[in-house]
């Protein structure tokens, strides 16, 4: 197969991958978090998205589901970006702390940083996937404690905890093992908001 094609069907297969993401994403809650915390009004966000101050309500109370168009759009401006040089701090204690720790942009699962000791436990250079999802790697543990989020008000506000004991992944590339987890949520400094995921404990 010629090169143009491989490259044509890759990114076909990429592009059907972030809209499958996408749409596991509680997109409007999301939404009325990061304008909670930007003190954007939802009159500028119905101006921005061109629509009604009142779709942007069915969004955020989930009574609606954005479009396409919208959900990509929304997911755009709501992802936390891994080169946000504002951030260096926070990235910094991450990638240099002993335990193994990553960050996530919490809305769109790219990775921000890791741990040493995380990197270590992954078959991977971590280089190559900061700044991609890591959604394709959740174990069924980790999907069901996600879909689980916003029943518990994970996208009110930052600072949610949820602790949850998750299995394998079966992956060779980014491996999850059977072992307890604790996701916290942190601001950060673009008003975006980042997953601290920590492995706590073994099964």
């Amino acid at each position: 197969m010629a090169s143009g094609a491989r490259s044509g069907c890759g990114r076909k297969r990429l592009f059907r991958y972030n809209r499958r993401v996408l749409h596991d994403i509680p997109i409007g809650r999301a939404l009325r978090r990061f304008r909670r915390l930007n003190a954007i009004k939802q009159s500028h966000a119905a101006e921005f998205f061109k629509v009604s101050q009142a779709t942007i309500s069915r969004w955020e109370s989930g009574a609606q589901e954005p479009e396409a168009k919208h959900r990509e759009a929304i997911a755009a401006m709501v992802a936390a970006h891994s080169g946000n040089a504002a951030d260096a701090a926070l990235k910094r204690l991450i990638e240099t702390s002993s335990l193994p720790v990553h960050m996530v942009c919490d809305a769109t699962h790219r990775l921000l940083a890791a741990s040493p000791s995380r990197v270590a436990s992954w078959g991977a250079n971590v280089d190559a996937f900061i700044g991609k999802s890591l959604w394709r790697f959740a174990s069924r543990e980790i999907i069901s404690a996600e879909a689980s989020l916003a029943a518990l008000g994970w996208y009110e506000q930052p600072f949610k905890q949820l602790r949850f004991r998750t299995g394998e992944n079966e992956s060779d590339i980014i491996k999850v093992e059977p072992s307890v987890m604790l996701w916290e949520t942190v601001p950060l400094a673009d008003g975006r908001v980042g997953r601290i995921t920590t492995t706590v404990g073994w099964s």
